[in-house]
């Protein structure tokens, strides 16, 4: 056997300045994008209204910023390339409250230390501009209007292993833009401005006054602007604030913006864009509250887009956990949590069918033969539709009478103490408590048309059904088609989630347990949450120091993978609250309940019954997607029908 010689012992030595500045330049500058950030945070913590990026092969051989900020004074120029200086804090007191883009003091040394560099800069009332040479460190006169120049030319010129980690122009020069993409949302009373190569790539004009009184249409604008304006018509506005205050009377958490309808869902997650006061970041509570408010309605694995603001006091927000400043921590995560998941899901609730719709009187009762679905304590408030005055008909239950009872009793059911139809002929069995006494209860059929002006509602007067499967509508706009499966699918499961209040799931003992290596992870999640795998039919205890054994599984999954289950569930728990895992695991369960009791396809409906529908999915919340994610009703206009049979060509 050979012996390997012992390595010469090296002494510990301080490493040089120089070489000090480019291992930090490696954890602030990545590619030239991470240079645009951090020059862009600069100059709008300088105050600027106008900023300009000028670029050269994709930023890596020229980078250029200019802004209109307040300028650098001259004998502050060389104490700006000094590492750890900075004018944005100067305590702890002031790190642990940190109000501006940037405040570590490293960007601009590390810049210095992998490129050439310079500033130039003119603060106001000052004769003219002054300019640094980051090499030389030479100042002499400059020219330019009052703000700062910073140029960067051949980027990683120092260190060209670095450089041969970059993609082709292309593809740096797409960071790049989307560096600037991010601080222009949110901030759209600064215009921006990007020139690649001499050409103007993009540029966005500012549409706000000042950075704190820019209004919600002001940045509504700037989402336009950037993302498009079919992001803003494909989107809803998202407000809300805690209940909690601070001191001074401001809501302890804030979140506004705008969240994708589930029909603009991406299969990338490349729209989406979470600020924290201000500052764009990359958090996993963040986006794992605006994805779990879209579990109901989003198909397969789609991605939401959203842009999402999120106003905290900056005491309780940790900014400095990474030197890009683009992870933060969260004091009261739970809190966070909570804020961006209701706000998001508040403003997905509310029906679309049902937005133009004028609600009804106080009082009032819903007028389609609904009673055994109150409103009020279903839905939180009455359905928006007018009072017609007409009554439930008779169903013709024709041969398949069981079967047809069957289904009308999951679609409507009959409130307790109401006798149930027992033949064909008792039309007034199901006819609403509320109809005036001089307005007949109507027997319509497919072949009779009800009377409904289709202006007064969303989803429109009924036509027809076709095959079985959908219902045909007609509203102001053109024509309507609901697949009728899936929307009583929604509407079912709504209401099923609404009087769910039981407090554990029912759970099966196994006549073996299921025993695992656990992880030490696995093992301690297991020990701290008994209470909470309780409350999902789990039983998983300890079976040795290294094993778990699985005891008992939910009645619904017990001819599951026990292992596999109980993994998924430890994992969940692991990395998310508990009040979230046990309300994924009863909306899945409740869902499964409301896809077996809606109505099935080719079950024949009355235009009544698709009018009761109809108006049913105009009052349930989230009742334009089914449980699955899949879209509940389109809509055809007649503008699009023209076009079908070229008319007015």
């Amino acid at each position: 056997m050979t012996l390997q010689p012992q390595a010469a012992r090296r002494p510990i030595l301080d490493l040089p300045d120089e070489l000090i500045s480019q291992i930090a330049a490696g954890e602030v500058v990545e590619r030239p994008a991470s240079v645009v950030r951090e020059l862009l945070d600069n100059a709008l913590d300088a105050g600027a209204s106008q900023v300009t990026v000028r670029l050269m092969a994709g930023g890596v051989r020229l980078i250029q910023v200019e802004d209109d900020g307040q300028g650098i004074p001259r004998e502050e120029l060389p104490v700006a390339l000094r590492r750890h200086a900075t004018s944005k804090i100067a305590s702890l007191q002031d790190l642990e409250a940190v109000g501006t883009m940037g405040f570590r003091g490293e960007a601009l040394a590390a810049i210095n230390s992998i490129a050439d560099m310079s500033l130039l800069s003119r603060t106001l009332g000052a004769g003219h501009a002054w300019q640094l040479d980051g090499r030389t460190g030479e100042i002499k006169p400059g020219s330019r209007a009052q703000g700062t120049s910073v140029e960067v030319r051949e980027l990683f010129y120092a260190t060209p292993a670095r450089r041969k980690f970059l993609k082709t122009d292309a593809t740096e020069l797409a960071h790049c833009i989307e560096a600037v993409r991010r601080h222009a949302l949110v901030r759209p009373d600064v215009g921006f401005a990007i020139w690649h190569e001499g050409r103007l790539v993009e540029q966005w004009r500012a549409c706000g006054a000042a950075a704190a009184g820019h209004s919600l249409q002001h940045h509504e604008q700037r989402l336009a602007d950037v993302l498009g304006p079919e992001f803003v018509a494909q989107s809803i506005a998202v407000q809300y604030e805690s209940s909690a205050r601070l001191a001074d009377g401001r809501p302890a958490v804030r979140v506004w913006g705008r969240a994708g309808l589930p029909d603009a869902a991406r299969s990338r997650a490349d729209q989406q864009f979470a600020y924290v006061n201000g500052r764009f970041v990359r958090d996993k509570i963040l986006s794992h509250a605006a994805r779990s408010a879209y579990e109901d309605v989003l198909h397969g694995q789609r991605q939401p887009v959203y842009a999402l603001y999120l106003e905290i006091d900056p005491a309780r927000v940790d900014v400095n956990v990474h030197p890009t400043k683009i992870e933060v921590r969260f004091r009261d995560s739970r809190e966070v949590h909570q804020a961006v998941r209701h706000a998001t899901e508040d403003a997905l609730a509310a029906p679309r069918a049902g937005a133009a719709a004028a609600p009804a009187p106080a009082g009032d009762e819903p007028a389609h033969g609904l009673a055994a679905w109150p409103a009020a304590s279903i839905f939180g408030s009455k359905p928006a539709y007018p009072q017609q005055g007409w009554a439930q008909p008779a169903i013709d239950f024709g041969a398949n009478q069981t079967h047809r009872v069957s289904d009308f009793e999951a679609m409507w059911p009959v409130p307790s103490g109401t006798s149930r139809p027992l033949a064909p002929d008792a039309p007034a069995a199901l006819a609403h408590s509320a109809a005036p006494a001089a307005a007949p209860a109507r027997q319509a059929g497919p072949s009779q048309e009800t009377s409904l002006p289709p202006g007064d509602w969303p989803l429109g007067r009924a036509l027809a059904q076709l095959q079985g499967i959908y219902i045909l509508a007609e509203n102001t706009q053109g024509l309507i088609i609901v697949d009728m499966h899936a929307a009583h699918e929604r509407i079912v499961y709504e209401r099923l989630k609404a009087q769910f209040d039981a407090s554990r799931i029912a759970s099966q003992p196994l006549l073996i347990p299921a025993t695992f290596a656990a992880t030490a992870q696995e093992a301690a999640t297991a020990e701290a949450c008994a209470d909470t795998l309780a409350l999902l039919g789990l039983d998983i205890a300890p079976f040795s120091p290294r094993t778990l054994a699985v005891r008992a599984v939910p009645t619904s999954l017990a001819d599951g993978d026990a292992v596999e289950l109980a993994r998924s569930v430890l994992a969940e728990l692991a990395q998310h609250e508990a009040s979230t895992v046990i309300q994924r695991a009863h909306n899945e369960l409740l869902g499964t309940m409301a896809c077996h009791g809606a109505v099935r396809a080719n079950r024949r409906l009355t235009v009544d019954e698709m009018n009761a529908l109809l108006r049913q999915m105009e009052a349930t919340e989230r009742s334009d997607q089914c449980n699955h994610g899949r879209p509940t009703w389109r809509q055809v206009s007649v503008k699009e029908l023209d076009s079908l049979f070229l008319r007015g060509r």
